[in-house]
Parts: structure tokens; sequence; C-alpha cells
């Protein structure tokens, strides 16, 4: 009887901090395969990351479609996080002035696609819901006529830009990582901050790419001086650097573009065939303009992609002599959510000396990478060095998150957010 009460109190909690009480990820994740598409930026800068200064008239925009391609009560909250991305003591009412839940109610159907949708659209802040904190956040989506099932979550932050931060790219300390690795160092103006003590009360987070599962967390500043907190660790803030990332442009189903072999239409759908890809470990280093990761929904001609964007089988090829025992290729990139999934999965094919996957997407400019994960690790292993290969001249975006935690507070201030480009040109 004792655990079945404490069962239910544990219900009722999550009940009232959420407003549901399903377990999910506090990250960027979808969970639905009818859900595809998701995006999230400032309103109109579609490569821009889901940052906005506390108070600001900007405004986030968010959207995805539903292939299922029927109006659904699609309900929305929004949880405030501390830097750890874990859930903060706060109660909603402290951080959201306005309604806990609402409806996202902008929502139209495709128009003259073969593959049929609804487009959902949502801007925040907005007249039912704003918040009133600074901090790291996490927009979490559910079907309110599926059992309240969670579809999609994004993370996104609001800052209180109070400090300055300038960075400076330095050759990795450690030897073997002088050709392969990017080794940042950080300097935060913190005058217009009050803080008793800042080697206790500040922390930063720097995170490559929006990979916050590869982000370097909680780092305390190496040296205080005058109104400026130091950065600069040897063989600590340091990341591989990857390589530029492949592309195709998938913006016109009428002629093949960049990296597309084949476009066919069936009769309900169109099937692009990509170039092959080759492992590019033992490759020089080509500089080429990328979006590090990122893809567009984009259409040509040029007419309203939210809705006219139509969808295609897009299938990826991947060379390989002979398959790998010890572990899985996937597809990776936010073509993923950045994660590994078992629908990024690729098949090895004997016929072609290659691993294969096909994945349904909207027309748009993608980027994506190869990714291989071994076999039996505990802690997930995520290698591209085979696949991609690592390069110092690589260009990564780099954005650094400062925290400050003052004694007696409940939760993480965001004071500063700042996104540097390695070797930008």
């Amino acid at each position: 009887m004792k655990s079945l009460n404490w069962l239910l109190i544990v219900f009722i909690f999550l009940g009232s901090h959420y407003g549901f009480a399903q377990d999910f990820s506090f990250k960027d994740f979808t969970y639905v395969p009818n859900v595809t598409s998701v995006r999230f930026h400032l309103r109109g800068l579609a490569l821009t990351y889901p940052v906005i200064d506390l108070g600001s008239q900007n405004v986030l925009q968010f959207s995805f479609d539903d292939l299922d391609n029927q109006i659904k009560n699609y309900r929305y909250t929004i949880i405030h996080c501390n830097a750890d991305w874990n859930p903060s003591d706060l109660s909603d009412m402290e951080y959201i002035d306005g309604f806990t839940e609402a409806r996202i109610e902008d929502f139209n159907y495709s128009f003259n696609t073969l593959v049929n949708y609804v487009h959902y659209e949502l801007f925040l802040p907005n007249r039912d819901m704003t918040w009133t904190k600074s901090g790291n956040y996490l927009l979490v989506v559910r079907d309110r006529d599926n059992d309240e099932k969670v579809v999609v979550t994004r993370r996104f932050a609001v800052v209180d830009p109070i400090v300055k931060t300038t960075a400076m790219f330095v050759t990795a300390n450690d030897v073997s990582k002088i050709r392969t690795h990017q080794e940042i160092d950080f300097r935060v103006n913190y005058e217009g901050l009050r803080v008793r003590n800042p080697q206790q009360d500040i922390r930063a987070s720097v995170v490559q790419n929006w990979r916050f599962e590869e982000a370097i967390q909680n780092i305390a500043p190496m040296f205080v001086r005058r109104n400026e907190l130091i950065f600069d660790y040897q063989d600590k803030i340091v990341f591989p650097a990857g390589n530029e990332f492949r592309f195709f442009d998938l913006r016109s189903l009428q002629t093949t573009r960049n990296n597309i072999a084949l476009i066919e239409r069936r009769d309900n759908r169109y099937e692009v065939t990509l170039h092959s890809d080759r492992k590019r470990m033992n490759d020089p280093y080509i500089f080429f303009n990328d979006i590090n990761g990122q893809y567009t929904i984009e259409n040509i001609p040029a007419r309203d992609p939210r809705l006219r964007a139509d969808y295609a089988d897009v299938l990826f090829t991947l060379e390989s002599a002979l398959p790998r025992l010890d572990g899985n290729y996937y597809l990776f990139g936010a073509i993923s959510d950045w994660a590994i999934k078992e629908e990024f999965k690729m098949v090895y094919n004997p016929a072609i000396s290659a691993y294969v996957i096909k994945r349904l997407l909207k027309q748009g400019f993608y980027n994506y990478a190869y990714a291989f994960v071994p076999n039996g690790t505990k802690k997930l292993q995520i290698e591209m060095d085979e696949t991609e290969g690592n390069w110092f001249e690589a260009t990564n975006d780099y954005t650094i998150f400062i925290y400050h935690r003052p004694f007696g507070s409940r939760y993480d201030h965001l004071v500063g957010v700042y996104t540097a480009a390695s070797n930008a040109r």
C-alpha cells in the first residue's frame, strides 16, 4: 500500500508539473513516424538556432508536417530547465505568463502535392503563452486525441544578455589532436552582472553545431580578472573537428541538381536516387560551404514551400567492400535530430557492395553525414572518423552558454549566448 501511495504521489507531481505524466526525453526528438520536417528557429531566419533574448520583439518559429493528413488536436507547453537540461525547481506558474498549455491553431493542408500532409506552425511567445525567466527551455508537443502522446520535443534558450563573450580558436594542446580537433578559449566580460563568487556562481557550456549530446558542460572560469572571466584551459574545451557535411539539393523534382543522380515519378510519389558516397577518412580536406548539418525547406520555383513543397523517397548509398559485423552505420545530422535512430540505420546490400537507406524527405537543401556505432557499447559511442574524417580546417558553429546561479537561487539564469564559427571564411 505504501508503494502504491508513492506512485500516486509521483503521478500527481508529474501531472501538475508538466501537465501530463508520460515519459519523454529532454532533448530534440521526434517520437512518431507521421510527424516530420520539424523546424525551429527565429522567425524568417531558417538557419538560426532557437535562441531569443528575454523581452525581445523577436519571435521563435516552430513548424512540422503530419503525414497522416488529418487535423489533430496538438497541444504544447514549455518546461524550464537548468544548465544540464534537467527540469528546474520552478513551477510552471513561476516562468509562464498566460496559459501553461495551449493548442496549435495554425494549420493547413498541403496543396497540389503527391504526398499529402497537414502543416502546423507555432510562434513563440504569443498571446496565449510567454516566458518570464531566462534559461534553457524544452518545447513539448503532444496529441490530445491520441492518449496525450508526446509527438515532438525541442530545446530552445531564452537569454537575458547581461554579459559579453569573445572567443578564439587555438591549436589543440594535445599533439595527437592538432590535425583532427578544434580547441576554443573564451573570455566573459561580466561588468553588468553582480556576482559574489564568480568561480562558484558562473558556469559555461559549449555546443558544436547544436549537438547537445556531445556538449562540454559545467565549465568554471579558470581565472578571474577585473570584470573578466577567463576560460583558457588546456585540452578541455576541445572537439573533434569533423568534415564539411555532405549535401544534396532537393529543391526541384523536375531536374537533377547537386549530388542527385536520378528523379523518377511513381503513381503516388517521387523517388530520388543520390550519387553513391565513399568513406572520406583517407581523402584530402576540401573546403566548400555547408550549413553545418542542418537543412532548409525550399522548392523551385519558389511557391510557399510550407504547403506546396512535395515529399520524395530519397535513396542514400555508402560504398563498403564488405559489411562490418562489429556495429552499424546510420544516416546522421539534423535530418535525424542529431540522434542515432533505428529508422535511420543502414542495411548492407551485397549486390552493390554498399550500405543503403531510403528516407521520405520534403523538398529542400540538405546536409547529412554517416556515423558508425559499435556493438555493445554501454554508452552510445558515435564514430565518424572512418566515414567522414576529422580535419582541423573544417568549419563549425560553436555556441557558448553562460549561466549564473547566485547563492540561494532555484534555477540557472542564462545571462549570455555567443556563437562563433571556426575557420570562418
